[in-house]
């Protein structure tokens, strides 16, 4: 446990009317405070974090309530209003994150290097990123991730959600805290920011000499904004995501695929937005997407380029499709179709309006799947399957906090492991270097 004379008194919660010097003061004493990485407290830190929401959830839920209440209000859709909405299965989802995180600690770890130059053992050693910046969209529960995962190893972490998610936000810190209070870690490693107007985080944005690194999980339009600071940047942006449904593969799979890359998380990142099929199976794919959506008893509204012809079947619906639609997140159960004469054209479609994150292929030809293996450009490449298995506890992987669709540092599945940088230990034992 920390020197309990060198932490300051961290428990009264920084609002906006915090400036932000005073804000960044508190983080980095909290951060200079904490043990190093591997300590017990951060084991104990997980283990609490189960506990304390689950103690805390009534008043989580009470709070998430009026926030759906709210956003009911203003009109916001029913997909995005779900996005707010906390249920029983999250309280679920985020105890089975905090217990699998504890078991995942283990993994990183120092790591002796193969050596055989002057010095006697080298250690490749895993250190904190230090203050890491959170800002997402509407989505409460990427709060426990933000607090769970880079505080386990680590971090001291400032987290500044949506303006639609406020009270439920508020919520959460106070378990958040209660349970870094009972690991015997500093409380301010967490700050959730209470920041509607934007003030706090533009002011933040202009900080890399304290903030070291910035992690935006949401829209293209939210990663956009913050790449304008100069804060090292994980980028998690959204997915304009496709399928090529090929000549060669099976059309009953390819519709399957299809429904489970759309329909369970229509709003979620990995979901597909744009299908692109051969035009010579264009009718059967689209007669087996209707079959499929019959059988589960699902609608699916698919827009199509003029010419298309799309079955008369309750469960599909039929729009035009408009020149933004290309490379757009529709963020509900709908997809484009796209009609193209070969894995060329797909390809080149994929290179113009694709966002790097989640791109996939449907075929039986090994060339085919070959070519667009090598030459998309994207976080993951998925051959015969549903893209939402571009996630990191499904793939294996560890727990995630975001899907990193940039070039540095990490890309694909953001996992305890990349929320670390490493550095170097060497026992010279009185070598020189001469």
């Amino acid at each position: 446990m920390p020197d309990e004379r060198s932490v300051p008194d961290e428990r009264a919660v920084p609002d906006a009317s915090t400036v932000p010097d005073e804000l960044l003061a508190r983080a980095r004493a909290a951060h200079t405070a904490a043990p190093p990485l591997g300590d017990p407290a951060y084991d104990r830190y997980c283990a609490a974090l189960a506990g304390q929401l689950l103690a805390h959830w009534p008043q989580i839920t009470a709070a998430n309530a009026t926030d759906v209440e709210e956003a009911g209000r203003a009109g916001m859709p029913p997909t995005l209003v779900d996005r707010i909405r906390l249920t029983d299965a999250h309280r679920d989802g985020m105890v089975a994150l905090a217990e699998r995180t504890r078991r995942e600690l283990a993994t990183v770890t120092d790591v002796e290097v193969p050596v055989s130059g002057a010095a006697r053992a080298v250690h490749r050693v895993p250190r904190p990123l230090g203050l890491v910046m959170m800002v997402y969209e509407a989505r409460p529960t990427v709060t426990v991730d933000g607090a769970l995962l880079p505080v386990a190893v680590g971090n001291a972490v400032l987290l500044r959600g949506g303006k639609e998610t406020a009270a439920t936000n508020a919520a959460l810190q106070r378990a958040l805290h209660d349970a870094l209070t009972d690991a015997g870690l500093p409380p301010g490693l967490v700050t959730v920011l209470d920041d509607p107007h934007r003030r706090l985080l533009r002011a933040l944005l202009k900080r890399p000499d304290q903030v070291d690194v910035l992690i935006p999980r949401g829209s293209p339009a939210l990663v956009d904004y913050c790449r304008t600071s100069a804060i090292p940047l994980i980028a998690s942006g959204g997915g304009a995501n496709h399928l090529y449904v090929h000549h060669s593969a099976d059309l009953g799979l390819a519709a399957r695929v299809t429904l489970d890359s759309k329909l369970p998380e229509p709003a979620g990142c990995t979901s597909v937005e744009t299908v692109l099929v051969d035009r010579a199976v264009a009718a059967p794919y689209v007669e087996a997407l209707a079959q499929e959506l019959k059988e589960a008893d699902a609608t699916l509204t698919v827009r199509t380029e003029p010419g298309t012809t799309i079955p008369v079947s309750p469960g599909l619906r039929a729009e035009p499709l408009a020149p933004h639609d290309l490379g757009r997140e529709f963020l509900g159960p709908v997809v484009a179709l796209v009609a193209v004469d070969g894995v060329a054209e797909a390809l080149e479609h994929v290179r113009a309006h694709g966002s790097g994150h989640t791109e996939g292929v449907l075929a039986d030809d090994a060339d085919v799947v070959e070519a667009f293996r090598r030459r998309v450009d994207a976080a993951m490449v998925v051959v015969n399957g549903s893209l939402r298995l571009h996630d990191g506890p499904t793939l294996g992987l560890g727990s995630e906090i975001a899907i990193a669709t940039g070039r540095l540092h990490v890309r694909g599945p953001v996992t305890l492991a990349s929320l670390v940088t490493y550095g170097y230990v060497t026992d010279a034992a009185g070598a020189l270097r001469g």
